[in-house]
């Protein structure tokens, strides 16, 4: 599995962002609400969040330890990490989504910069950050270290940068 790129986060939470202001500007032409999530999605995005960081983390503690009595299940690892990447590319799509609604927002900001729709916005926006981070967090720690004695291939560092190149990159 390729390790997570930010450029493509990025790319996916630019394109959604337009998508986000298109839709504002669309409800907003025929009378509709704003298409802006509910607080309630904060709580389904925090147990999604603390689910993976807590997997993620019983994947670095075995990475760390030093004397590992019984391996970890390969498949647990695979899930944790496809998890993660699942989690970071929600966080940018909710990211960009609501930044576009903030954005269709600001020609009346200084009229309604205390709307529930402008502060629900930015709740999303704070949500959708921290799924990205935690994401990027935990696919880090499903990353495994070079085994001591590996020599790197053709005269490259063996090390973070070439970790999801070569099988055998992720716990």
């Amino acid at each position: 599995m390729k390790p997570l790129r930010v450029t493509v986060l990025a790319i996916i939470g630019v394109v959604l962002g337009l998508a986000g202001f298109a839709a504002t500007e669309l409800s907003d032409r025929s009378s509709g609400t704003t298409p802006v999530l509910p607080y309630s999605a904060l709580g389904s995005m925090a147990v999604i969040a603390v689910f993976t960081l807590a997997l993620g983390i019983r994947v670095l503690r075995w990475r760390n330890s030093e004397k590992r009595t019984q391996m970890l299940d390969p498949i647990f690892a695979a899930r944790t990490l496809v998890l993660a990447h699942a989690c970071a590319y929600a966080g940018a799509v909710l990211l960009g989504w609501h930044a576009g609604v903030i954005a269709d927002q600001l020609p009346v900001w200084a009229v309604r910069s205390t709307s529930p729709v402008v502060l629900q916005a930015v709740a999303m926006m704070g949500g959708g950050v921290i799924m990205v981070a935690i994401g990027l967090l935990v696919e880090r720690f499903c990353r495994v270290p070079p085994e001591e004695g590996e020599e790197p291939k053709n005269g490259r560092e063996a090390g973070p940068n070439r970790a999801g190149d070569a099988e055998g990159g992720y716990a």
